[in-house]
């Protein structure tokens, strides 16, 4: 007759399988929404804001006949060498560029405010360099309130990130404006309201863009698209109204 004898067997310890499993589950997902919050605003911008912004046929108060040759851009275009780019730093955006001169200016620097996008009184610095800082009134342009063309530049990140109060992020909600829409300038204790009329999608070595047409009183905004890059520029072309 054969003897059976049941031994009790006791665990050493937590199985740890199951927390690993799920662990390594959760992981993926996250990666997953982490890729995703950053590849969505540039596949969302690039189908829903970006062919809008391409029309092959727009009315611009810029000059199109502008060349290249004449702001002496240099060789080599912005996006081209990645490591080596700043996109902080203003000088890079046009490097070299031959503009006309105007006025100096006892003041240095203005208020701009855009109530849909939520910025109030944010700094606009003339000739500034650091975009981190503030935002820039590039040098040569006209002033606000003048006929002309002042051409504001900002940074801009993923749209998620915006903060009107933050310099590095405060342009990342541009894209979203329409025709009609204000921006209002603080100048030399003048209040100016502009509005938007055309926004438009030109490639980094465009420097049509900084070009002035005085048959009216314009302003230009201008950052980085798609969010998060800086293949390509965004202008806002505003038109100021009569006072």
């Amino acid at each position: 007759m054969n003897k059976y004898c049941y031994l009790k067997q006791y665990s050493s310890g937590r199985d740890w399988t199951l927390v690993l499993r799920l662990s390594s589950l959760f992981s993926f997902f996250l990666g997953v929404i982490l890729v995703g919050s950053a590849v969505f605003p540039v596949f969302s911008y690039q189908f829903l804001f970006s062919p809008k912004f391409n029309k092959e046929e727009v009315i611009s108060p810029l000059i199109s006949e502008v060349s290249e040759a004449s702001f002496s851009l240099p060789a080599k275009v912005l996006g081209e060498e990645i490591e080596e780019f700043d996109s902080t730093d203003i000088k890079v955006w046009f490097p070299e560029a031959n503009l006309p001169k105007i006025p100096t200016e006892k003041i240095s620097s203005y208020l701009l405010s855009i109530p849909k996008l939520k910025i109030s009184q944010a700094k606009v610095e003339i000739g500034g360099e650091n975009l981190d800082k503030s935002l820039i009134h590039y040098p040569g342009t006209a002033l606000p309130g003048r006929n002309g063309n002042p051409v504001i530049f900002g940074h801009s990140v993923l749209p998620q990130f915006f903060n009107p109060q933050n310099y590095v992020t405060i342009f990342s909600t541009l894209p979203t404006l329409i025709k009609g829409d204000q921006v209002f300038i603080d100048f030399n204790d003048v209040r100016y309201t502009y509005l938007v009329e055309e926004l438009k999608e030109v490639s980094p070595n465009d420097v049509n863009i900084l070009a002035q047409k005085y048959d009216n009183a314009y302003l230009s905004l201008v950052t980085c698209v798609p969010p998060g890059t800086y293949l390509r520029r965004l202008v806002v072309i505003a038109k100021l109204t009569k006072i």
